[in-house]
């Protein structure tokens, strides 16, 4: 019988059977239909891709002000720009992997960049990718007045020159990862670098855009000339729906609406697994949960007012509670050992209701502190603003809680108001992600963070060849983050997605959706 239903299960998965007859015979066999289920789907991995159908998923972080413009991306934009569009180099499991450009090399000093690009690519208008497309796009990005998300990262390039089939930067000052610079996912390599429709949704990803309702779905056709079509873009199309509710998202997955949905409720994971036709894939990364104070804004200030409110954070509850132990606590820095060089000696922070109201007392304050949370935020935001609470009441500090709206938060309150709850979902390199989100002239500084001394060791580590050395420059950097910054971290969450056996290719990799690759890797299983 072992050899028949094997026998049974290749060729269903070859797709010479159907599902229903498959199942059927195994059912005549003996086999019941949930094992005969889970063999077929482990026959159809094995198989391989598989092309045809249209893969379809819910996901959270959609709003009707979204855009396709890759500078200005939120959450679930940025998601379908997997889709469309490709990078220059892109972060794999292996390190980096070249994408648009084949290769990348450097001088010595790590000041000059020279990309070559790769040839025959084209974009979804039939325009063929050159290393002019490149230079507009990464000057589109940099330039001074731009509103890109990037414009942290790429603020250090002094020339960018296209010579053939090569791009050739050149920066102010040496920086070593400079590659990983190239990941960034607004980064999207566009025809005349996006200066002429930025929003156009035009790249040389796997699927061209076909539906752009902002809010509400996204979807995309498979491109007939993308220039690796053997190992991504197995479906005939994509979906992309917004689904910001939690109980929702999780209901379209199991009815079938959707085949993979994101950013799970650790409370509901057992629920999900329970069901013999779902799967769940919890993946550590550098990704974290955190509630932002502008350092520049009334009350928060003083000093005294943000160490209070970092010292009322009870991490170890947050990480049981909230997280469920999908996670480890945070410690007031963007940084944990996912990352190299990571510096693992900076001491802990802990719940410290009495020291925490010594600061409290110092600062001047007094009256109720609004924090601005929603579902939106992260899974499990509004509890977690509201367990917060409780432990800032220990301290004597009042906190009122506002939950706002899942549609426009990312708009209207996230770099909007001064104390709110958000979502990080890591990057790279530790310079990414501080140049991103910490430098004093980010554009993302979602903290209002300004320190000199952290700008000037920013700018010295990434300069730095020795990693001894590069490693006690980012411990520095760390510490005046945690103590003099406007982000509290209390955990680093585990990215938990969900999906239905009817999807293959799922490999869980350091951030949610396969770090973006769920898009073009993954295919449907007959």
């Amino acid at each position: 019988m072992s050899q028949e239903l094997d026998y049974l299960s290749h060729h269903a998965a070859a797709g010479r059977l159907s599902r229903r007859e498959f199942l059927g015979r195994a059912t005549a066999l003996g086999v019941s239909a949930t094992f005969a289920s889970a063999l077929l789907t482990s026959a159809a991995r094995a198989q391989g891709p598989v092309r045809g159908g249209i893969l379809k998923f819910g996901l959270t972080g959609g709003a009707s002000t979204d855009t396709l413009d890759p500078a200005t991306f939120s959450t679930l934009s940025a998601s379908f720009g997997s889709c469309w569009g490709e990078t220059l180099v892109a972060l794999a499991p292996g390190g980096l992997e070249n994408r648009l450009a084949e290769e990348i090399s450097s001088s010595k000093d790590a000041k000059t960049w020279t990309m070559k690009i790769r040839k025959g690519v084209e974009f979804h208008n039939g325009k063929t990718v050159t290393a002019e497309d490149v230079v507009a796009t990464l000057e589109r990005h940099s330039d001074a007045e731009s509103k890109s998300g990037a414009l942290g990262l790429l603020q250090s390039i002094d020339t960018i020159k296209a010579n053939d089939d090569e791009v050739v930067v050149t920066l102010k000052g040496a920086n070593v990862d400079f590659p990983y610079l190239m990941t960034d996912y607004h980064l999207i390599i566009q025809p005349n670098g996006g200066k002429d429709n930025p929003g156009a949704g035009i790249g040389t990803g796997p699927y061209k855009t076909t539906v752009n309702e902002p809010g509400v779905r996204y979807g995309g056709e498979r491109f007939a000339n993308f220039w690796q079509s053997d190992k991504r873009g197995f479906a005939d199309g994509v979906e992309l729906l917004t689904i910001n509710d939690n109980t929702a998202r999780i209901s379209a997955l199991q009815s079938g609406q959707v085949h993979i949905i994101n950013h799970i409720d650790p409370k509901v994971v057992h629920l999900i697994r329970s069901a013999p036709n779902l799967k769940v894939e919890a993946v550590s990364g550098p990704a974290y949960y955190c509630f932002n104070m502008f350092c520049d804004t009334t009350p928060f200030d003083n000093n005294d007012l943000r160490m209070a409110l970092k010292l009322t954070m009870d991490r170890e509850e947050m990480v049981d509670k909230i997280l469920g132990g999908f996670g480890t606590v945070g410690n007031d820095f963007p940084i944990n050992a996912t990352y190299p060089l990571f510096p693992d000696d900076v001491e802990q922070r802990t719940f410290d209701p009495d020291k925490a109201k010594f600061h409290y007392q110092k600062s001047g304050h007094s009256g109720p502190l609004v924090l601005r949370t929603s579902d939106v935020a992260f899974p499990g935001a509004v509890d977690a603003a509201q367990l917060y609470q409780q432990s800032c009441a220990k301290a004597g500090i009042t906190l009122e809680i506002k939950r706002e709206p899942s549609d426009g938060y990312w708009n209207e309150v996230w770099q909007k108001q001064p104390f709110c709850a958000t979502w990080w979902s890591g990057r790279g390199t530790q310079d990414q992600i501080y140049s991103t989100a910490y430098l004093s002239t980010a554009v993302w500084n979602d903290t209002h963070f300004k320190n000199e001394r952290f700008d000037k060791l920013l700018f010295e580590a990434r300069a730095e060849f020795d990693q001894d050395k590069r490693k006690n420059l980012y411990r520095e950097m760390a510490i005046i983050v945690r103590d003099e910054g406007g982000v509290i971290v209390p955990m680093f969450n585990q990215e938990i997605d969900a999906f239905s056996d009817k999807l293959g290719g799922y490999v869980g990799f350091r951030n949610t959706l396969m770090n973006g690759d769920a898009f073009s890797k993954c295919w449907l299983i007959p």
